[in-house]
């Protein structure tokens, strides 16, 4: 059985016709920060970012409370790949639009690995307000230092987090489809599994995964995969669990001393390939990720397939046809909305209650 992350996303390689041979633009030259660049997401992150060639500059960006020292990190980094390695180590209680203008200035990508797990007994809004202090604190450095940046979140609870930042973002006047919540990794996870299940090469393989990013919210479609649509209903309905589950069962068979890292690092980074590649001129690279859209009526934040282009995001993929989807996925379409409108809602009632330093 192959690896199921060999190669690099599909979706990233040129369409062209039989025969044409196609020249790919010349690497980029951008700027990219990690914000927990230290942490456990935010060491293999930061060494697959440093391989990537339309990265120029990297700097790694963590607190000096981390584990490991941020410096000693952009240290050993420095020995990989053709990126200029900084590093920043932040002071807790530091501000990141007061201390960190250096860091941030001239970034054209940002990506915060970087959130605190609920803790038992810790109520839905308690979380929400620890997490979304810590993205707040980047968000509002980035929306001063580096306003056509894209943001890139890998944080918990992303159905929520996102519309908060997407939020105060707008209050500021610049583009809501700036922030994106990596949901990348349930791709991923779809891929390998339906990988598993039939043999077919998992690059070769596209299940789009659409809806939010919480257990209840993730939607595979498996319908809109040539070898996933032949699967029986009866293993459609056992993948979408396996999918779903897929976070418990690592944070499981770690007995509890960690969660999802290395595969939650290989999907941002999938995801952050596909931005800078479109920056530097590579047309109809596509992901799948959760932002602010129309893609599905009446939910104003969904995971969708996500076209990148010069300027960012260059369109946001509507859902299927609901004829196109099995009676299975529109079964589950209609169960995950209200739970996935009522997480927004949380979003947006931080955003109402927090505004942006100056």
């Amino acid at each position: 059985m192959g690896n199921c992350f060999d190669g690099a996303a599909k979706q990233t390689q040129h369409a062209t016709p039989k025969g044409q041979i196609l020249k790919r633009p010349p690497p980029g030259n951008f700027k990219v920060c990690i914000v927990g660049g230290a942490g456990g997401i935010g060491q293999p992150l930061s060494l697959l970012m440093a391989m990537d060639p339309n990265v120029k500059e990297l700097c790694v960006y963590d607190l000096d409370i981390s584990l490991t020292p941020v410096d000693g990190v952009a240290r050993d980094l420095s020995h990989v790949g053709r990126a200029n390695i900084t590093s920043w180590t932040a002071r807790r209680g530091d501000t990141a639009i007061e201390s960190a203008e250096s860091v941030f200035r001239g970034c054209h990508l940002v990506l915060v690995s970087t959130s605190v797990a609920r803790k038992p007994g810790q109520d839905r809004k308690e979380h929400l307000n620890t997490n979304a202090g810590i993205a707040k604190n980047i968000v509002e450095a980035c929306a001063k230092y580096c306003p056509q940046a894209l943001i890139g979140l890998i944080m918990i609870p992303v159905n929520s987090v996102v519309p908060a930042m997407c939020e105060l973002w707008k209050k500021q006047g610049l583009n809501p489809k700036n922030i994106i919540g990596v949901s990348t990794l349930d791709v991923v996870r779809a891929n390998c599994f339906v990988h598993e299940a039939t043999g077919t090469p998992v690059e070769d393989l596209d299940v789009p995964v659409v809806g939010g990013n919480s257990e209840a919210t993730i939607l595979p479609l498996f319908s809109q995969d040539k070898a996933a649509k032949t699967l029986s209903d009866q293993k459609v309905a056992e993948l979408n669990k396996k999918v779903q589950m897929a976070g418990n069962d690592v944070t499981q068979a770690k007995k509890g001393k960690g969660s999802a890292t290395l595969s939650l690092a290989y999907a941002g980074a999938r995801l952050a390939r596909g931005v800078l590649a479109g920056l530097a001129g590579q047309e109809g690279v596509t992901e799948c990720a959760y932002v602010e859209s129309t893609a599905c009526p009446g939910v104003p934040f969904f995971a969708s397939r996500l076209t990148f282009g010069k300027n960012g995001v260059s369109s946001v993929q509507p859902l299927p046809p609901l004829t196109q989807l099995s009676a299975y996925e529109r079964k589950r379409l209609e169960e995950l909305k209200p739970i996935l409108l009522e997480e927004i809602q949380e979003g947006l009632e931080y955003a109402e209650r927090n505004a942006f330093a100056q």
